[in-house]
């Protein structure tokens, strides 16, 4: 049995460098209502989730915020792992408790580059540079129920927003 593992970009936010903390920088009009397909959509493909673990900065907290509002998950919590400065390794820690007593599906809500690049090491076992994740697109992967993830994950789902927003 594997871990459905869902990596999920925030959506559009304001402007980079228009706040003076990065962190408080919200979703756009646009963001929101993009970001409210994508769930709708992911909802409709019956897709949903144990949890829902996002970054602590206003944009990924919102963007889970939709996610949780959605259906997607009953369980949302925040992460400091998934901040633009977490680390591969401290996140993997948390997981390796995780997957033995709590699901079998997990959305982490965050940034780039960590998303794409965590999905590489995960499926590569290297950052190849290869994956783009778009504004509030999804990467799926499948991780293995126990042993290391790294390098010996698959990747099932890469999916832009334009394919999800109708």
């Amino acid at each position: 049995m594997s871990i459905e593992l869902y990596l999920i970009r925030h959506g559009l936010a304001g402007e980079h460098g228009s706040y003076t903390d990065d962190g408080d920088r919200p979703l756009t009009e646009e963001g929101d209502r993009k970001t409210q397909h994508v769930a709708q959509r992911l909802r409709e493909l019956n897709l949903a989730v144990d949890l829902i673990l996002a970054s602590p900065l206003v944009r990924a907290r919102q963007t889970a915020e939709i996610l949780y509002t959605a259906g997607f998950s009953k369980q949302l919590e925040e992460s400091a792992h998934l901040a633009p400065n977490g680390q591969l390794n401290d996140w993997l820690l948390w997981f390796d408790q995780w997957r033995q007593s709590s699901g079998t599906r997990l959305a982490l809500v965050g940034h780039e580059p960590n998303l794409s690049t965590w999905a590489e090491q995960l499926v590569w076992g290297s950052v190849k540079h290869h994956l783009v994740l778009k504004k509030a697109g999804v990467i799926g992967l499948l991780l293995p129920q126990s042993g290391s993830p790294v390098g010996t994950s698959e990747l099932f789902w890469l999916t832009p927003p334009r394919f999800l927003v109708k």
